[in-house]
């Protein structure tokens, strides 16, 4: 296990922070469901129903929670209504193992054929570029040597904001002028880094949701010439959302799921917003992992998903 694999006072610390907005939401709105009542019955579920729909999990991923609370409900017999929040992050915490979310104990690498190739994809405002500076910091903190490619050619801010966040880092990052081919970019990055011995490499590329069949084109091409360098290359597509977008993240997560083949999600901005359940009905949506969250604005608020601290966090009073 790496240096960050443990799961320390200061990371939950963060985490509760992070997700101080949701809870309190909430609660206040579990308080709501179940007031009056002792135990879960129809009016409970019905009222639990409401909470998780209006905290953005999804109605699919809700009837699914509400279904199996219900099994438990109809085993159990008098369930307390104090036990629901218990039974709650069991059973989400059950569904989120299931899609694999929370797998990941730290920011190590699997072992591959070197460099780990991620391919960082999502439309421009999701805070992509962030996340990628940030997952770099993430590496660099864990002892590797890691390098960034600017396959956003689409727009010069882009190029610009990516050297910036390579400076904080101090990291290497492979250019070309704004306009030049992302493949291009893509095939210099990996050639320098596989020369210059680098454990990872980040490759952010344009998101342009309008025009579907070129980002399409585009994804594929960038894809093709990285696995000329590095056999079985990109190792990992990585699918930044905005989680406080709520229900646009899944909109968006449909569209890239078509684009190309998405194998884990990142959700960011979940600080600034009251929707931190799209993560959970996300996660069980697209059977994809959930695996990192942005809690703030600092580097080390990056944090690799737990599912189990998640949730525990999610459904705990503070």
């Amino acid at each position: 296990m790496g240096i960050f694999g443990s799961f320390t006072k200061s990371k939950k610390e963060n985490l509760d922070k992070g997700l101080s907005k949701t809870k309190e939401s909430v609660f206040k709105k579990l308080g709501r469901a179940v007031v009056g009542k002792s135990k879960v019955d129809d009016e409970v579920l019905d009222n639990l129903e409401e909470v998780l729909i209006t905290s953005d999990v999804g109605v699919e991923t809700t009837l699914k929670i509400i279904e199996r609370i219900e099994e438990r409900v109809a085993r159990d017999k008098y369930l307390g209504v104090d036990e629901l929040n218990q039974i709650l992050k069991e059973e989400i915490a059950a569904l989120l193992e299931e899609n694999n979310s929370g797998d990941v104990s730290d920011f190590d690498l699997p072992d591959t054929e070197k460099p780990y190739v991620i391919m960082v994809v999502g439309v421009n405002g999701v805070g992509k570029t962030t996340t990628i500076g940030k997952l770099a910091y993430q590496f660099k903190q864990a002892g590797k040597k890691v390098y960034l490619g600017a396959a956003d050619t689409f727009r010069a801010a882009a190029i610009e904001q990516l050297e910036i966040w390579a400076k904080r880092v101090d990291v290497p990052i492979v250019k070309q002028k704004m306009g030049a081919d992302p493949a291009s970019v893509a095939y210099d990055s990996l050639s320098s880094a596989k020369s210059n011995d680098a454990d990872v490499v980040i490759i952010d590329t344009a998101g342009r949701l309008h025009n579907k069949v070129n980002l399409m084109n585009e994804l594929a091409k960038i894809k093709k010439v990285m696995s000329r360098i590095v056999p079985g290359a990109p190792h990992e597509v990585l699918l930044i959302l905005d989680g406080s977008t709520g229900q646009n993240a899944f909109e968006q997560a449909k569209q890239f799921t078509k684009a190309t083949e998405v194998t884990s999600l990142a959700l960011t901005k979940l600080d600034g917003t009251a929707k931190g359940g799209v993560v959970i009905g996300i996660s069980d949506q697209f059977k994809i992992p959930v695996k990192y969250i942005g809690i703030g604005e600092k580097m080390e608020h990056l944090q690799i998903f737990r599912r189990r601290e998640f949730v525990e966090s999610l459904f705990s009073e503070s």
